[in-house]
């Protein structure tokens, strides 16, 4: 009896202790858990399933209350540039993507604003030119602000060689009037705009637009009305491009010779093209030839062409009371393929030809055809005046426009703006 009231003590004793341990129960209770749910494997997976649930609608959640947010920021950027403060749009633009990266394609633009968002409308204005002129008063008014002698752009790194933002203005209009060059590539000097303000405000340089439609239309550009600028002349006045050649495809179907015995008869199927390529001096190449415009067009990048068949001459631009421009240009051969062709034949000829000169006079009307402006070349006259030197007698065959006379269409080439021979 005295042993079993020992063991008795003992036992109280412990379950004393291990009451007074929290870390005790609390072990205990957890293995007390772990134990059940073992015992109860379905009651187990329906709480995993439960806990997975909630986890799934808490992401949804996350995702909704993202898209809304990016929503907001989107929209308010679109606010921001259309207010003219394109710094402040571009923080924003970058704020909602960072969101949603495809938040643009999210957006339903048709409907109206919340408060909160500022309001108005964020379709892109149809005024393109007004936002243009607002967004040129908004850079030069920061360039402004910053100082008495404000800098045409920072660099965005810490650098140890000298920045281009060092250099004065002149230089810089100057190296631009050298991306423009004497090709007038104005589609590079809208690509540098695109660097920083700075270069901005250079490339809307009036003297420049005003050069380079100098160079287009000559004294006929001396007043800017009805244009605002001379980069609204530049761009909206209709005038043939310097940038690409001008291609003609004619194709047509001939019938040829009967056959010895007369059993049949056989058909050809003749393919031909023609190629004009401007120059901002007034020069012109005029090409006929057989040859696809993959082997032609490189040839004809500069006038220096070796091509015996071409036709060189000038071009003028002349707008009439209908505001329809019409293109007249004079082309005829090189003057040393007549001398080596009548070197070449002097001793097989007692009795040669007299000496005479060929020359083609061509008329086209300018339109814009597709998304392109002044793209197309209509023939309104193609005549061939034959001047002969004993005489001094002209004799003028003029062509019938048919079918055969197909319209120009204006191809971009790259490779003729590619290298800057000299500046605007």
């Amino acid at each position: 009896m005295a042993d079993e009231n020992a063991d008795i003590e003992s036992t109280v004793e412990d379950e004393d202790e291990s009451s007074d341990d929290p870390d005790l129960q609390l072990e205990l209770n957890v293995f007390r858990a772990q134990w059940m749910s073992e015992l109860k494997p379905s009651s187990g997976a329906s709480g995993t399933s439960n806990r997975l649930l909630q986890a799934k609608g808490l992401r949804k959640a996350q995702e909704i209350a993202r898209e809304e947010k990016a929503t907001e920021l989107f929209l308010r950027a679109a606010q921001e540039e259309q207010n003219g403060a394109v710094y402040e749009a571009i923080k924003f633009y970058r704020m909602a993507m960072q969101l949603v990266p495809d938040i643009e394609f999210k957006i339903n633009y048709s409907r109206p604003p919340d408060a909160d968002r500022g309001g108005g409308n964020y379709m892109e204005d149809s005024d393109a030119d007004g936002e243009i002129e607002d967004l040129l008063a908004y850079f030069e008014q920061q360039l402004s602000v910053e100082g008495s002698f404000p800098k045409i752009c920072t660099p965005e790194v810490e650098m140890t060689q000298v920045h281009i933002s060092a250099l004065p203005r002149e230089i810089l209009m100057y190296i631009f009037r050298w991306v423009v060059s004497s090709d007038l590539d104005m589609r590079a000097l809208e690509q540098l705009s695109l660097v920083c303000r700075g270069f901005y405000i250079c490339a809307r340089d009036p003297e420049i637009w005003r050069l380079a439609c100098l160079r287009v239309w000559g004294r006929k550009c001396t007043k800017l009305v009805p244009f605002t600028s001379w980069r609204e002349m530049f761009l909206q006045r209709p005038r043939v491009r310097f940038d690409g050649v001008y291609i003609s495809k004619t194709s047509y179907i001939r019938q040829g010779e009967e056959s010895l015995d007369g059993f049949y008869r056989a058909w050809h199927h003749v393919e031909y093209y023609r190629y004009l390529r401007f120059f901002p001096d007034g020069h012109v190449i005029m090409l006929t030839s057989p040859e696809e415009p993959l082997s032609v067009v490189p040839r004809l990048r500069t006038r220096n062409t070796r091509m015996d068949s071409v036709l060189l001459g000038h071009f003028r631009l002349s707008q009439e009371t209908g505001n329809q421009t019409k293109v007249f240009a004079v082309v005829c051969k090189k003057k040393d393929e007549k001398a080596t062709d009548f070197q070449r034949n002097r001793f097989c000829r007692r009795n040669p030809a007299p000496e005479a000169e060929h020359s083609f006079h061509v008329g086209l009307a300018l339109s814009s055809g597709g998304h392109q402006s002044f793209s197309k070349l209509v023939w309104i006259h193609h005549s061939c005046h034959i001047t002969y030197k004993l005489t001094g007698e002209t004799v003028i065959t003029t062509f019938d426009l048919d079918r055969m006379y197909t319209p120009f269409f204006f191809a971009r080439v790259k490779s003729y703006t590619a290298f800057s021979e000299q500046p605007l």
